[in-house]
């Protein structure tokens, strides 16, 4: 991908695209769900409905994959299999959402896309259709749909069309501000597998421009600007994290950047793109949080400040803290890519949702 994008040749981000193509898989009915590939609000969604009497109305998850707003598909193979087997074991209805891609659609497409699918099929009459309990439903995702998932949940409490509230909140390893790429993990995990600090810096600013002038700002953390010190409040790790991810790091504060940056691509200090930004008065009034964080991962700190932001608001969080695993470690649980680490994750997980939602 880098070779092809240093001759001109395609994108870094089509080319490293062409790996997910060989992941896609038809959407194939089995014995337990069907399966369909249909659009909500005029984006793309595999939709997933249990075969099985339903017993009463069902549970429902909206979810978004992840990939860096960049990659990824709702048709991946390990995607799909998750979303099968939330709608089988738990008798729900799973929509998995195909937002569009940067950098094609930079922000805020691919958070308008979710958005617009969420608030479509939370309509009393779209639940009804698919008997779902109003009562029993959530938004999920991991990494990039993680932070997706924060923040239309977010988005929704502002909203007074939308009188369904949700039962929860899943944020799987999300990836929550775009204002400190120096937080402890990023300084621990920077040159580790699946996810290095390269390409997590790579994924933000291209979420927002081609401009290489926020790139290189990003990764040596002085893009924010001073008028902006203020929103440093909401991701100070010094008070934020607990003492066993601080570490012997010591915190000293923001160092600002040109404001051109941030007037010329104000996305990443929106809430929308950086869920963490939100005030505590916001965050009061969310739903129920289940948090997956890895240790081995430079994104752990966003979702365990966020697990504490949460807490501290009043928010009933789960927060689950796999210390032996990486970033996207869930998708590993099909041959030949394999892991009991993410079976175990996976499961872990099933069993919140089996309980919780």
């Amino acid at each position: 991908s880098e070779a092809a994008d240093l001759l001109g040749l395609m994108h870094y981000m089509e080319g490293m695209r062409l790996i997910t193509a060989l992941e896609l898989v038809a959407p194939t009915p089995d014995e337990n769900v069907t399966v369909t590939d249909t659009e909500f609000n005029n984006v793309p969604v595999r939709l997933y409905l249990p075969r099985r009497a339903p017993g009463g109305l069902r549970r429902a998850m909206v979810y978004f994959h992840g990939g860096g707003w960049c990659l990824g598909d709702a048709r991946m193979k390990a995607s799909d299999h998750i979303s099968r087997r939330i709608s089988n074991e738990l008798n729900a209805v799973v929509v998995s959402v195909n937002y569009r891609l940067a950098p094609q659609h930079r922000f805020p497409v691919p958070f308008e896309d979710t958005y617009s699918v969420t608030k479509f099929f939370l309509q009393s009459k779209v639940l009804s259709q698919y008997g779902v309990d109003p009562a029993r439903v959530c938004v999920a995702g991991d990494s990039a749909g993680g932070n997706l998932a924060a923040a239309v949940a977010q988005q929704l409490l502002e909203d007074p069309e939308v009188k369904t509230k949700l039962k929860a909140q899943i944020l799987l390893y999300p990836a929550l501000q775009a204002l400190d790429l120096d937080l402890p993990s990023y300084r621990d995990n920077g040159n580790k597998p699946i996810l290095p600090k390269s390409l997590m810096v790579r994924f933000w600013s291209e979420y927002f421009t081609s401009d290489p002038a926020l790139r290189e700002a990003m990764a040596s953390n002085r893009h924010v600007p001073a008028e902006s010190g203020h929103l440093f409040q909401f991701v100070n790790w010094s008070r934020l994290l607990p003492a066993e991810m601080r570490r012997a790091h010591v915190y000293s504060g923001p160092a600002f950047g040109d404001a051109r940056l941030a007037r010329d691509h104000p996305g990443f200090l929106d809430p929308r793109a950086s869920p963490l930004l939100a005030s505590d008065a916001r965050l009061r009034r969310l739903p129920p949080a289940y948090i997956l964080t890895c240790e081995h991962d430079v994104l752990r700190d966003d979702g365990a400040m966020y697990a504490e932001r949460l807490r501290t608001a009043g928010v009933p969080v789960t927060h689950h803290h796999a210390k032996d695993a990486f970033h996207g470690a869930m998708m590993f649980v099909l041959w030949p890519l394999e892991l009991a680490v993410g079976q175990r994750l996976l499961s872990t997980y099933m069993d919140w949702l089996k309980e919780n939602l």
